[in-house]
């Protein structure tokens, strides 16, 4: 998916859905206690889609618990790939 407008689209992922991160996810400074720049997931680290948002009426943030790391993690759906769909 590029960077066009996806709120014109129904969000990729659905809440309870199973994921695992493609790409390594960064503290954008909205982490808090961890430093900006610091690697929060890597390619490989699966969890959980609980909530969904936007960000910049333009895109949708997936906020996924990351199981091993035991919290929880906005991002892209571009960063994401679907292992199993919430029944």
């Amino acid at each position: 998916m590029s960077d066009e407008l996806e709120l014109d689209q129904r969000p990729q992922f659905e809440l309870g859905d199973k994921v695992r991160i493609c790409k390594p996810i960064r503290n954008d400074g909205t982490f808090f206690g961890q430093p900006m720049g610091k690697i929060l997931a890597v390619p490989g680290d699966e969890g959980y889609v609980v909530y969904i948002g936007t960000f910049l009426q333009r895109f949708y943030i997936y906020a996924v618990h990351c199981l091993t790391k035991g919290f929880v993690v906005g991002c892209r759906a571009k960063e994401l790939e679907l292992v199993e769909k919430n029944p």
